[in-house]
C-alpha cells in the first residue's frame, strides 16, 4: 500500500517561499562578495609559509619593527588608524592570520600552536628581520605572548592590550555575539548583511569580511579554541625569557577612537624601552 505524507498548502507555499528567499539571499551574497573582492584588494602581499599564503602589510621605516596580532575575528585592516599612526615612528607590520582577512587557509584544522610558528615563518619570508615589538589585542594578545615566548632572541617587547583573563576579555570573546558558529550561515545565505546594525560603524573593507562566510568560518574555530589559545603561554612563562612587557586595558575596539589612541600610546612605550635598551647595550 502506498503511503503519501499530506502537506496542507499554506505550509508548502511558506516553504517554497523559504527556499526562494535563501537562494535570492545566496545569490546577493555571492555577486556582492565578488564585487567587494575587487573594490578592497589586499593593501599588502602574500607570502607563502608552507602550503598556503598569508598576507601581511608592512608601512614606515625604523627598528624595531612592530608586528601587530588582531584580536579574535580581526584582520590586519582592523589596525589601520593604529598603524598609521604609528609608522611615523618605526616600521610597522600587520598580518592576517591563515584563512581570515586576504590570508588563505591552511589544508589543516585550526591549531592555536601553529600560529606564532606560522607568524615566525611570514616575517622571515616577507624579509623583515628582527628585533620585534609585537603587540597583540584580545586573543591577539595570547597569541603575541606566545610567539615572545617561542622566539624570544627575535622580540625587543611583547605588548598585551586586552589580554585574555583580564575584565575586559569579554569584548573579545564575544566579537561574533553569542552564536559564532551560526554565523557563516547566515553570512551564506545574505542575512547577515541585512541584519548589519552596529557593524556599520566598521570601515568598509573590513565590513565586507564580516560579512564573509570563510571569514567567519575560521573566527568562529579560533573562537572556539580560545581556552587552548589562551594556555599557549603564561605569565610566568613569558617572565623567563626577560622579554619586556607592556600591559594595558583598552577603553573600546583597536578600531575605535579612543581604543586606537591606548593601544599606540602603550606601543609607543614599548618601542622606547626597547630603543633605550639597545643603546644601553651598544654603549657598553
Amino acid at each position: 500500500m502506498a503511503f503519501s505524507l499530506y502537506i496542507p498548502r499554506p505550509v508548502r507555499a511558506g516553504l517554497a517561499i523559504v527556499v526562494l528567499l535563501a537562494l535570492a539571499g545566496t545569490t546577493y551574497q555571492g555577486v556582492t562578495t565578488s564585487l567587494e573582492r575587487r573594490r578592497y584588494p589586499h593593501p599588502g602581499r602574500l607570502v607563502d609559509v608552507g602550503g598556503h599564503q598569508l598576507h601581511i602589510h608592512c608601512s614606515g621605516r625604523g627598528a624595531p619593527i612592530v608586528v601587530l596580532e588582531a584580536p579574535a575575528s580581526g584582520l590586519s585592516e582592523s589596525w589601520s588608524a593604529v598603524q598609521a599612526s604609528l609608522d611615523k615612528l618605526t616600521r610597522v607590520c600587520s598580518y592576517d592570520r591563515a584563512g581570515m582577512g586576504w590570508s588563505e587557509r591552511s589544508d589543516d584544522p585550526f591549531d592555536p600552536e601553529r600560529v606564532p610558528q606560522e607568524l615566525q615563518a611570514l616575517l622571515a619570508g616577507a624579509g623583515e628581520a628582527p628585533p620585534f615589538v609585537v603587540a597583540g589585542a584580545g586573543l591577539g594578545a595570547a597569541f603575541a605572548r606566545a610567539f615572545a615566548v617561542r622566539f624570544p632572541a627575535t622580540v625587543a617587547a611583547v605588548v598585551l592590550l586586552d589580554a585574555p583573563g583580564g575584565e575586559r576579555a569579554g569584548r573579545d570573546r564575544e566579537s561574533l555575539g553569542r552564536v559564532p558558529r551560526a554565523m557563516p550561515w547566515l553570512a551564506r545565505v545574505g542575512l547577515l548583511r541585512a541584519m548589519g546594525g552596529s557593524r556599520r560603524s566598521m570601515p568598509p573593507s573590513v565590513l565586507s569580511f564580516m560579512n564573509r562566510p570563510d571569514h567567519l568560518t575560521r573566527a568562529a574555530q579560533e573562537l572556539e579554541r580560545w581556552d587552548d589559545a589562551a594556555a599557549l603561554a603564561d605569565g610566568e612563562a613569558l617572565a623567563a625569557t626577560h622579554v619586556r612587557v607592556v600591559s594595558a586595558a583598552l577603553p573600546g575596539a583597536i578600531g575605535d577612537e579612543a581604543g586606537a589612541e591606548a593601544a599606540v600610546a602603550a606601543i609607543r612605550q614599548a618601542v622606547q624601552r626597547a630603543r633605550t635598551r639597545a643603546g644601553s647595550s651598544a654603549a657598553r
